[in-house]
């Protein structure tokens, strides 16, 4: 109990902490102060007065979603003692496995730089600024010569390093014993089976109104939909985010989702978010990063080809050169396993004083990267909206896709959760594929690390991410990959070779989402 307490307030504390920070302290600050000129505040009981004021203002909601969204990227409680690393990653196996892997992505783009003769930073001329000055809202029309640049790494990169993660405690013979896992993740990791998962996911129920469904039985489909759009512009006027967390669960009005993702991300447009982000689009006009290249190179590989997204090249190039210069994403590196490159300034190697975060926000970008911010264009047509909308969500839920954890919504655990499940619920499946050499991780790990960006059609992912949102989780990825197999399964039984099995698995956009996910959850007999 008393352990609870100190939990409670040492959490209290570092939220507060946090807030101090922000635009919105400043706010109330000065909201208190002006309230002082009001006759109902009275000397006697100011405090209880400005709370008041501060409730019929609007401005106790507004601090309440700053609160919440605090809350939703804090990471799980710890021992107070426990070293600042704990917060990262509490596995020393974990870190060490992130810590190699960052230092091969460093490598692999020193390499590029020394090859190509291209500085990591150089200060752009005058005219060359004026001409991306121009042509800043079109940049998709420039056709640079990217042919020797290449991708940092691949998720089939990644892959592998997963896959020879080992916890050095952990007996693990060559013998193969009943108990052994037969997939390719071998870390034991606590993860959710069905009985559980249905738990978690429990408004996504056969007998629960779902938006992405057609054939609701208990109530005509349109009576569902028109009340759920009234319940969500009252949770709009309410301003709630919490509200609106809980309510997305069951899926959102397309007219309605864009605000509903904004008030769950707690981002609202105010002049200085337009002025910040104005500052970052002159960062990148007045100086030139070998990352540049490496966000044009992929655009240009995977939204460019795409038949939903490649109408958005230009927002994307613009959200994605802005989101490499923004120092504030590297505050998320206190809750990331991931640590921020460092560069050092020419003929300083190795002195700290001159040590310099590349890029300065601390990420750099994989093949697949810019499939992260495509499907957020279909919401968001104001350039600054979009970069704010992207940035929180990397910050909360895509960065875990790209690093080495233990978390539950961390990738390592995402492939075992989706090798669990099929293992346990279809193990005539997984034990046929396994045996022709078509490791299913093999062919859903691509769609996992991407959110599924690029697979489904953009209604459907759209009602997935919208479950992400509502649960604060990455764990619905894994249960819809499963329920993808489970689907495919008559199929995948017939194949013989990998190639085959990623035939059955290469168009995924005639897939519903939803009833999917039903089926394989509450339909599947446990």
């Amino acid at each position: 109990m008393l352990q609870e307490e100190s939990d409670l307030s040492l959490m209290i504390a570092q939220i507060v902490q946090k807030l101090k920070g922000s635009n919105l302290y400043s706010q109330l600050e000065r909201q208190a102060w002006a309230s002082l000129q009001r006759p109902e505040i009275k000397l006697e009981s100011l405090k209880e007065d400005i709370k008041e004021f501060f409730k019929i203002s609007g401005w106790e909601k507004k601090l309440q979603n700053a609160v919440y969204s605090e809350l939703s990227v804090f990471p799980l409680p710890s021992h107070p003692a426990a070293p600042p690393e704990h917060l990262k990653e509490p596995l020393v196996y974990m870190r060490k496995a992130q810590g190699s892997w960052e230092k091969r992505i460093l490598k692999s783009l020193n390499s590029m730089c020394t090859e190509l003769s291209i500085p990591l930073a150089r200060k752009r001329p005058v005219g060359e600024q004026k001409e991306l000055l121009n042509k800043w809202n079109e940049m998709g029309t420039d056709e640079p010569d990217l042919s020797l640049f290449r991708p940092v790494y691949a998720p089939k990169d990644f892959l592998e390093v997963l896959i020879n993660l080992r916890n050095p405690n952990y007996e693990n013979g060559d013998s193969l014993s009943f108990r052994t896992h037969l997939g390719l993740i071998q870390v034991p990791l606590k993860v959710k089976d069905i009985p559980e998962l249905k738990e978690c996911f429990v408004e996504l129920g056969l007998n629960t109104g779902q938006l992405g469904i057609d054939d609701s039985t208990q109530v005509p489909p349109e009576l569902f939909e028109n009340e759920h759009v009234r319940i969500g512009q009252k949770v709009l006027a309410e301003q709630d985010s919490a509200a609106a967390q809980q309510y997305i669960r069951q899926g959102s009005p397309t007219a309605l989702r864009a605000e509903l993702w904004a008030l769950i991300l707690n981002i609202s447009s105010e002049p200085e978010d337009v002025l910040y982000y104005e500052q970052l689009k002159t960062n990148v006009i007045q100086h030139d990063l070998l990352v540049d290249s490496l966000i044009y190179k992929d655009v240009k590989l995977t939204a460019s080809n795409d038949d939903y997204y490649f109408v958005f090249e230009d927002y994307l190039y613009q959200v994605l050169l802005c989101f490499s210069r923004d120092t504030s994403v590297l505050s998320h590196f206190a809750y990331n396993s991931a640590s921020p490159p460092k560069s050092y300034i020419r003929g300083k190697l190795g002195l700290e004083e001159y040590a310099v975060f590349y890029p300065p926000n601390g990420v750099i970008p994989f093949h697949g990267f810019s499939m992260y911010v495509a499907p957020l264009c279909f919401l968001y047509h104001e350039p600054s909206k979009l970069y704010q909308i992207f940035r929180e969500m990397y910050v909360r839920f895509f960065f875990r896709l790209h690093s080495i954890s233990s978390h539950p919504s961390g990738i390592v655990s995402l492939c075992l959760l989706f090798e669990t499940l099929l293992q346990t619920y279809l193990p005539q499946l997984f034990y046929h594929l396994r045996e022709i050499g078509a490791q299913p991780l093999r062919i859903s790990f691509k769609w996992m690390v991407r959110a599924f960006s690029g697979y489904l059609a953009t209604d459907q992912l759209l009602l997935l991410w919208d479950r992400i949102l509502g649960y604060n989780s990455l764990e619905i990825l894994a249960v819809l990959a499963a329920a993808v197999f489970a689907f495919r399964a008559v199929n995948l039984m017939e194949v013989t070779s990998l190639a085959a099995a990623e035939a059955v698995l290469a168009d995924l956009s005639t897939l519903k989402v939803m009833p999917l996910l039903q089926i394989f959850l509450f339909a599947t007999v446990t």
